[in-house]
């Protein structure tokens, strides 16, 4: 009988873990620093002997263990192949195997924002739906999609890359991924706030709070909105319309039942949930106008829930 699993989410700085039933109580968790240095050589080891130290402590064996899933922050084919992960240092090797054989244990291994989205809906906000869409607002515009309560990762693991939608012509300013004009220029944490900047600079004449605030972050701009600041409103209204559009435009594609909105922006809450719902309805194909949208609730643990959903399934 297998009681137990392990949930591993693979970040930049950062390697959290944790120790979980079968039945998706997370028991224990903690974290071990990213070693990047020599191409991210240590990093599955340090993952193995984490795993086999904890087992060892708490006198679990094998038998008893389902696995551990892994999110992993790059692209990452089904059969566990990951293709060149820039913040590791890693090029193209299978995880899952080489993970498996330093424990002895079934790996499973994915896209770190597919694998939050199948947490979320595991059991976070996307409990109840087997067709779900994950939204990531933070520094950037991540994603992940849930089809029939499997994770959508196409060929290379680069599918639910939603932050990478072109939404903009004309745009001089280079996005990260060295594209012009991606969603997340303008719907990320970073980009409202960059819209801000720029807005402030070109209308002199604006009457805002968020001029007295000398790094304006997206925060400031949320909150001076919900205290009823013309300028805000109208940026938080700009962002609602370029996220309401590009849900819109996926939902053509996979018409899901329910938006997932998580990141460190989603703490807006329904100030920011109402104004992508309200362009949302406005752009969508009218089969998919009553998409429901919910916030996410696994915060940063998501990725460590979706990996021990990951090896379970």
């Amino acid at each position: 009988m297998k009681k137990y699993a392990f949930g591993v989410d693979i970040g930049g700085t950062t390697v959290k873990m944790g120790f979980f039933s079968t039945t998706g109580e997370l028991k224990e968790m903690w974290e071990i620093p990213t070693r990047t240095e020599e191409n991210g050589k240590y990093i599955l080891g340090d993952i193995a002997a984490e795993v086999k130290k904890k087992m060892d402590e708490l006198k679990i064996s094998p038998e008893e263990t389902a696995g551990i899933g892994v999110g992993v922050p790059g692209p990452i084919g089904p059969d566990g192949t990951v293709l060149k992960c820039v913040n590791l240092g890693w090029g193209i090797f299978n995880v899952e195997k080489e993970l498996s054989k330093m424990t002895g244990l079934k790996v499973k291994a994915g896209n770190d924002a597919n694998v939050a989205a199948l947490g979320e809906m595991w059991q976070g906000g996307g409990r109840g739906f087997k067709d779900m869409v994950m939204v990531t607002l933070g520094t950037g515009v991540g994603g992940g999609i849930i089809i029939d309560g499997h994770i959508l990762p196409g060929i290379n693991g680069a599918a639910g890359e939603i932050g990478h939608i072109p939404m903009k012509e004309g745009e001089t300013e280079t996005c990260g991924c060295g594209k012009k004009g991606c969603l997340e220029q303008y719907a990320s944490a970073s980009g409202i706030a960059r819209t801000a900047k720029k807005r402030l600079a070109e209308e002199k004449d604006t009457d805002s709070v968020l001029r007295n605030i000398a790094d304006v972050t997206s925060k400031d701009i949320f909150d001076a909105a919900k205290e009823g600041d013309a300028f805000a409103l109208s940026l938080v209204d700009e962002v609602g319309k370029m996220l309401g559009k590009a849900l819109a435009s996926i939902a053509c594609v996979v018409n899901p039942e329910a938006f997932v909105i998580g990141g460190g922006m989603s703490k807006a809450g329904d100030i920011l949930i109402d104004a992508i719902r309200k362009y949302y309805v406005e752009y969508a194909f009218h089969a998919e106008r009553e998409t429901e949208f919910k916030l996410a609730e696994l915060g940063n643990n998501a990725g460590m829930f979706g990996g021990v959903k990951l090896v379970l399934d």
